[in-house]
């Protein structure tokens, strides 16, 4: 699957620079001494989630010991805003000859979209670099999707690493990965959070739904007819919902997730209550602050709903469409069961759930005791956990 547009003569240039990188890399002297580690997530167009996090860990802790890079989209300007250092531009040359003279890579995606472009095709023509799947959450709604493409990226990837016992299970005996290449470290991202600090009120609310591989190439009189689209637009007008937000002096973001970007326009067009509602664009906003920042989420299958459960946070899992997900998709969890949050399948349904959590004023998860069947960590030391495997079990 095509996560970003090919540009003309990509694969022709990928290979012209692919080639001429593994040779300068050893042909050529190098000028610094340290080992070089190259981090990138989010396909290189934003600075969050667990590669993020990881990078920061990294950059406070290791950058007298190592040369540390964040790759990034050249297409996106937040390495200039946030003021990031030693980043590299996606699919220039720079970026091909660091990572053949790497001692490690960090991805959180993919590594042909997150590290270097293109490179399924010359995987093997790194044999030195430890390679480090740091994961973009925790693997447990969405059956993962194994394209020909990711086959030679997963069998050369030497460490993935595993936020708890429960998703090495996963990654061993469903994705069939080998043990010695999944440690327990927790999950990067946590390390941010206040674990167990559910709010007083429940005043921000977050409505992030995940997508559908469905939806891609849908024209738009399908999108607007698809369950995604009327499901979403039939909580944002169910009348009970919009008064229980008026009622409690809520507020309420609503956020896409990025692979819907082009459907954003579709969702602002729908008169959303500017006073109590907001449409927010992934492009404009920070979604490590808006987690930490909200007091509860509404979702269908994302899973930034851990982070909630983790906060101690409610969470209201929308799913409306669940068979048709099961389907499509399959899930490591029982839908029915295994949710820890409240569950509904119709807007009505979202709604009670909302008036239980505000009418009742019950701001916590009530299922938080069972997140340890699920996590294994929270003592803040998940980065220090993967820095010291990945250190001390790379490649020699």
């Amino acid at each position: 699957m095509e996560l970003k547009r090919r540009r003309p003569l990509q694969g022709f240039t990928t290979f012209i620079k692919t080639a001429g990188a593994y040779m300068a890399a050893g042909l050529l002297p190098r000028v610094g001494k340290k080992p070089i580690i190259l981090i990138g997530g989010s396909l290189g167009e934003k600075y969050e989630d667990n590669a993020a996090a990881f990078h920061e860990y990294l950059t406070a802790n290791f950058r007298d010991r190592y040369e540390i890079y964040w790759m990034y989209d050249p297409d996106t300007d937040y390495v200039q805003e946030k003021g990031i250092e030693n980043a590299v531009p996606l699919g220039s040359f720079r970026n091909y000859l660091l990572f053949f003279r790497a001692a490690y890579t960090v991805h959180g995606h993919s590594l042909m979209y997150d590290i270097v472009p293109g490179i399924d095709k010359y995987i093997f023509w790194n044999k030195k670099t430890t390679m480090v799947h740091i994961s973009h959450g925790i693997e447990c709604f969405k059956k993962i999707l194994i394209m020909p493409e990711d086959v030679p990226l997963l069998e050369r990837c030497d460490i993935f690493n595993c936020a708890s016992r429960y998703e090495r299970h996963i990654k061993r005996d469903e994705w069939g990965m080998p043990e010695h290449k999944l440690p327990v470290t927790g999950m990067a991202r946590f390390d941010r959070l206040p674990y167990n600090t559910p709010a007083k009120r429940v005043r921000n609310i977050l409505l992030m739904m995940t997508w559908r591989e469905t939806l891609m190439d849908l024209s738009e009189k399908e999108f607007m007819a698809s369950d995604y689209f009327r499901a979403t637009e039939g909580l944002l007008k169910n009348e009970q919902f919009q008064r229980l937000l008026s009622n409690h002096n809520a507020h309420l973001k609503v956020v896409l997730h990025p692979f819907m970007k082009r459907f954003e326009h579709y969702f602002k067009q729908l008169g959303i209550d500017s006073d109590r509602m907001e449409f927010r664009t992934f492009d404009d906003m920070s979604i490590r602050e808006e987690i930490s920042q909200s007091d509860m989420l509404i979702t269908d299958y994302s899973s930034i709903f851990w982070d909630f459960v983790y906060m101690n946070r409610p969470v209201i899992f929308f799913t409306f469409d669940q068979e048709d997900f099961l389907k499509m998709r399959g899930s490591y969890l029982d839908l029915d069961n295994d949710l820890l949050g409240y569950k509904a399948d119709t807007s009505a349904g979202v709604a009670d759930a909302l008036s239980t959590i505000l009418d009742d004023h019950k701001p916590g998860n009530p299922r938080f005791s069972e997140l340890s069947e699920y996590v294994d960590f929270t003592d803040g030391k998940n980065c220090e956990r993967l820095a010291y495997y990945m250190f001390t079990h790379g490649r020699r």
